[in-house]
């Protein structure tokens, strides 16, 4: 009886499109721990525990590009800061969707760990979720299977300006637009 559970989505929201996936994600059941667990063939995106337990064992298979890592919500990205370009896939675990711990998490590693690979939602991830995780840095989305991935696309387009500086923008819609100036001819303010 195998010590784990794979959990594989047949496509995924990427760059802002639905594509076919090809990575499975694995799951320790009750009986294995980080250390024990086997870790199959594959694309297979590990818990940060597993790597951190069998570092040395799957560091061949993460040069091949075939071997990705996702953190749980009250992990620190900080954890695997040496080890982040080895990854072809770096993903968080959202548990449910109200625990916003995962944003946090993602804006670390763009941000002050500067990871420039795919950074993937998993887990309760839903249509209106999506901008916000798109601004924190996510690129990809592996969405809830009983919900339609088509439609959850559209959430990443539901605003079309934000007012805040986050990962997607770096200046505030205060520093993106000119102020002050009228215009030569203008009337306004003339007394008239």
């Amino acid at each position: 009886m195998p010590n784990f559970e794979l959990h594989a989505h047949k496509q995924i929201i990427k760059h802002r499109e639905v594509v076919a996936d090809d990575w499975s994600v694995l799951k320790i059941v009750e009986d294995g721990t980080p250390e024990t667990v086997d870790v199959p063939a594959g694309k297979i995106i590990v818990p940060v525990t597993v790597w951190l337990a069998q570092r040395e064992q799957l560091l061949a298979r993460a040069a091949r590009k075939e071997l990705g890592i996702w953190f749980a919500s009250d992990e620190l990205a900080q954890t695997v800061k040496d080890d982040l370009d080895k990854f072809a896939v770096v993903a968080v675990d959202f548990p449910k969707f109200s625990d916003g711990r995962g944003y946090s998490i993602a804006y670390n590693l763009r941000k002050r760990l500067g990871y420039q690979g795919e950074l993937r939602a998993i887990g309760d991830v839903l249509r209106d979720q999506l901008f916000q995780m798109a601004r924190c840095g996510f690129n990809a989305y592996a969405t809830r299977e009983d919900r339609n991935i088509h439609d959850a696309l559209k959430g990443l387009t539901v605003f079309s300006e934000t007012y805040q500086a986050s990962v997607d923008n770096p200046l505030p819609l205060f520093r993106r637009h000119a102020r002050g100036a009228l215009p030569e001819h203008s009337d306004v303010g003339a007394g008239i």
